[in-house]
């Protein structure tokens, strides 16, 4: 199939997270135009009902795809992918990455064998994660912890706002308090959102932790499923569409624009 050169990438999240995806992926394929939609009405999904966001995800996915027409759709948020990405791949006809905790890396890297899991609640209890760590960190020890506070942590930075340092340590103690927390080395950022308070969370970790996400990892499938594919010569102005416009995403604009989106529409 032929995919018109001016033809998007969509990234969805619920909020800001998918930021730190979008970041490795316009390193990897600069031209690209994008398209970055959060679903600001439906905001947190990591307090939602795995039924909530089985029903709501591909719903506005469709919707989406039917308004921008993009050559792929990047589910750029961990637990609509943990939940919805079966859904969506079967809603929708191009094809959909989706984002799934660093769990394999974690257990290659850590040394201690004992690695963090930390997500939203919604992730981070589910069979997902069971068979990731089954999987890649059978003689590892992980621990798992959800922290709601540390996903408006990084919404309330990219607005500009002053953050409570409480917050992240709060977060990480949520790991280090659990038996085997003092022998753990790594922790994996399990939600899209955490990467971008990365700064934050080391500096109230009480010794230096190593933090993985998967946003590279994420830019490399892009570019191998676009392989071959047209693109403009030059860089273009990215759009960013909100399910709900308020005052809290106006005080985004900065930040979305240090992203490469200029234009701010409402779905």
């Amino acid at each position: 199939m032929t995919v018109a050169s001016d033809a998007p990438i969509l990234f969805f999240d619920s909020g800001v997270g998918g930021l730190s995806i979008l970041a490795p992926a316009r390193i990897a394929l600069p031209t690209a135009p994008i398209v970055y939609a959060a679903d600001s009405a439906g905001f947190p999904y990591g307090t939602k009902s795995e039924a909530e966001i089985a029903a709501r995800v591909p719903a506005l996915l469709g919707r989406l795809v039917e308004r921008y027409r993009p050559r792929l759709a990047v589910i750029a948020c961990n637990t609509a992918s943990t939940i919805a990405l079966q859904h969506v791949r079967a809603a929708l006809d191009i094809p959909v990455a989706g984002t799934v905790p660093a769990i394999k890396p974690a257990a290659l890297q850590s040394k201690s064998r004992v690695f963090g899991v930390l997500g939203t609640d919604a992730t981070v209890r589910q069979p997902y994660v069971d068979r990731l760590a089954a999987e890649h960190g059978a003689d590892c020890t992980v621990l798992r912890h959800g922290s709601a506070a540390l996903v408006q942590l990084a919404e309330a930075k990219l607005r500009g706002e002053p953050l409570d340092p409480a917050v992240a340590r709060d977060a990480l103690a949520g790991l280090l308090d659990q038996p085997g927390g003092d022998r753990m080395d790594t922790v994996v950022l399990a939600c899209t959102h955490f990467p971008l308070v990365e700064a934050e969370l080391a500096a109230a970790a009480p010794r230096p932790l190593a933090f993985l996400h998967g946003g590279e990892g994420i830019a490399r499938r892009i570019a191998w499923l676009t392989q071959g594919q047209d693109w403009p010569a030059s860089p273009s102005l990215g759009t960013a569409v909100f399910t709900r416009l308020d005052e809290g995403i106006e005080r985004l604009r900065p930040a979305l624009a240090g992203y490469g989106l200029d234009r701010l529409e409402a779905l």
